[in-house]
């Protein structure tokens, strides 16, 4: 294990996991950062759990996962490995294209969403709904049984806004959760839900639905900006950190990677505000997920280690 990773490791013991999105992303693969001789999938998971506590399946938010994929992963990774699951853009009122539904789903969808280019969750009967549902939370069973699950990430889009039916959508999205066993983390892509008097409102919704406010560091100025708010309000914290690449933040046809191509370790000062915030979210022994989804080459890497000894040198 190398200095970094010991030092992730240790700070993994504390209670705060640090840890990279997108750990299949090619640009990384390109760098150097897996030994050469892992180059399958499988070598490369295990190598990187020699590195970090804790990944972001973001692979989830474009087709489900199975049951069988996600046995492999529990095999792969020791067993205080924690995995956040992204939550399938079908759930997330993303448009959702029909070849990555469940094939039988597929079949009985009605005329008109079938019509359609692409199917959104608003324009599925509820039962159709609360299946689907299921079904991404039921592929997840190894994950759970082995205590591997952290959260699963909601991520809605920026026209997800405040509205009776947003909350509405989400207070079913946290009984079916509580049901399920399972803690569902939310990330806005909306400034107003995050906006003046109504932050208090929408953290304590939060709370008393027991999901987590997902914090972010990301670029500032756009519809889509949330503010860099720390807020705890579930049994767990999390924090992404987007990098604050202005230029890509809303730029169209480009990668994922592309648009999230941001340094921190370039820009002094950035990591280190984050640092007190952590702590904060820590205070009284709770989980704090921190995740680098800045997933161009390296950078997230560089960027987690970083963090790691910046946190690792505040007082336990």
């Amino acid at each position: 294990m190398t200095a970094s990773a010991t030092t992730v490791r240790d700070l993994a013991g504390r209670g705060i996991y640090v840890g990279i999105t997108a750990w299949t992303e090619p640009t990384l693969i390109e760098t150097g950062f897996y030994p050469a001789d892992a180059t399958t999938p499988e070598e490369r998971l295990r190598y990187y759990a020699t590195q970090f506590p804790i990944t972001e399946v973001d692979s989830t938010y474009y087709s489900p996962p199975s049951e069988r994929v996600a046995k492999l992963w529990v095999e792969r990774t020791p067993a205080d490995f924690v995995f956040d699951i992204k939550a399938f853009r079908l759930l997330t009122h993303h448009p959702t294209p029909h070849k990555s539904l469940w094939r039988d789903l597929r079949d009985e969808l009605p005329a008109e969403v079938t019509a359609a280019r692409n199917v959104y969750a608003e324009k599925l009967p509820p039962e159709m709904l609360d299946d689907a549902l299921d079904r991404f939370i039921g592929a997840l069973h190894p994950l759970r049984e082995a205590g591997k699950l952290g959260v699963v990430l909601f991520q809605f889009p920026q026209y997800f806004f405040p509205s009776r039916t947003s909350y509405a959508y989400m207070e079913w999205l946290a009984d079916r959760l509580e049901d399920a066993g399972v803690t569902g983390a939310i990330e806005f892509r909306q400034h107003s839900w995050m906006d003046g008097e109504r932050i208090e409102r929408v953290l304590e919704f939060l709370r008393s639905h027991g999901l987590a406010y997902v914090s972010v560091d990301e670029p500032q100025g756009f519809v889509s900006s949330v503010p860099p708010i720390a807020a705890a309000t579930a049994g767990v914290a999390i924090v992404r950190f987007h990098g604050r690449n202005q230029d890509t933040w809303q730029q169209k046809g480009v990668t994922a990677a592309e648009r999230f191509a941001y340094d921190y370790t370039e820009h002094p000062g950035e990591l280190e505000e984050w640092v007190p915030r952590v702590s904060a979210l820590h205070e009284e022994g709770r989980p704090v997920h921190a995740l680098m989804n800045n997933c161009y080459s390296d950078y997230a890497v560089k960027s987690g280690q970083y963090l790691a000894q910046l946190l690792n040198a505040e007082p336990a």
